[in-house]
Order: C-alpha cells, then sequence, then structure tokens
C-alpha cells in the first residue's frame, strides 16, 4: 500500500509563491506518471500539472503555464509543485497524484489528502 502526504499549502498574497510536497511512503513496482489537481468552491476537479516519470516531460493546464513548475525528487520519494506569481483564482484545494503498478502488475491510483491553497490580499 501506498500513501501519498501533502503539505506546503496556506494562505498568501497575490503576487507570492507557495512550494507544495508530496511524500510518498509504502511500496511500488513502477511509477509511470505523477501530477497535482486542484478542485475550487463549485468547480470540477482539474489538471494543474503532471509528469511522465520515464522521460521527464511534464504538462501544464493553460492557466498556470509560466507559473508553476513541477518536479520530482525521486531519492527523497517526494514530487512538487512550485507555484509562483499566486492569483486569487488559483485557491482551491490541490490533490497529488500518483499512478503506477504494483508489485503483482496491477494498475494502482494513489491520491493525496489534499492541501488547501488560498490567495487573498
Amino acid at each position: 500500500q501506498v500513501q501519498l502526504v501533502e503539505s506546503g499549502g496556506g494562505l498568501v498574497q497575490p503576487g507570492g509563491s507557495l512550494r507544495l510536497s508530496c511524500a510518498a511512503s509504502g511500496s511500488i513496482f513502477s511509477i509511470n506518471d505523477v501530477g497535482w489537481y486542484r478542485q475550487a468552491p463549485g468547480k470540477q476537479r482539474e489538471l494543474v500539472a503532471a509528469m511522465i516519470t520515464s522521460g521527464g516531460r511534464t504538462n501544464y493546464a493553460d492557466s498556470v503555464k509560466g507559473r508553476f513548475t513541477i518536479s520530482r525528487d525521486k531519492a527523497k520519494n517526494t514530487v512538487y509543485l512550485q507555484m509562483n506569481s499566486l492569483k486569487p483564482e488559483d485557491t482551491a484545494v490541490y490533490y497529488c497524484h500518483v499512478e503506477g503498478l504494483s508489485y503483482g502488475l496491477d494498475h494502482l491510483d494513489y491520491w493525496g489528502q489534499g492541501t488547501q491553497v488560498t490567495v487573498s490580499s
């Protein structure tokens, strides 16, 4: 079983920065991709940033391109989301996600518990 623990959320002013962390514990045979999603009140959960682990290729939502950066520290089993130039519309609960295969070759999807990001003056 794999558990994802998120941290780094909080309250920041517009234009400020935050770095979210997603630490994994447990075991998994392989990880195909990792990502960050967010869900604001009254809205559907949306993909913010994703990374294909094999080649490091990344994908970002248009609304965050140039401001957010997803990265991974394999040695620390941690995924990060660096968020700069934050806007009020970035306010949401952010969830990390890991997709891969178990040692039994079952497809696995793991989600973090969510961390609140609030951008307000």
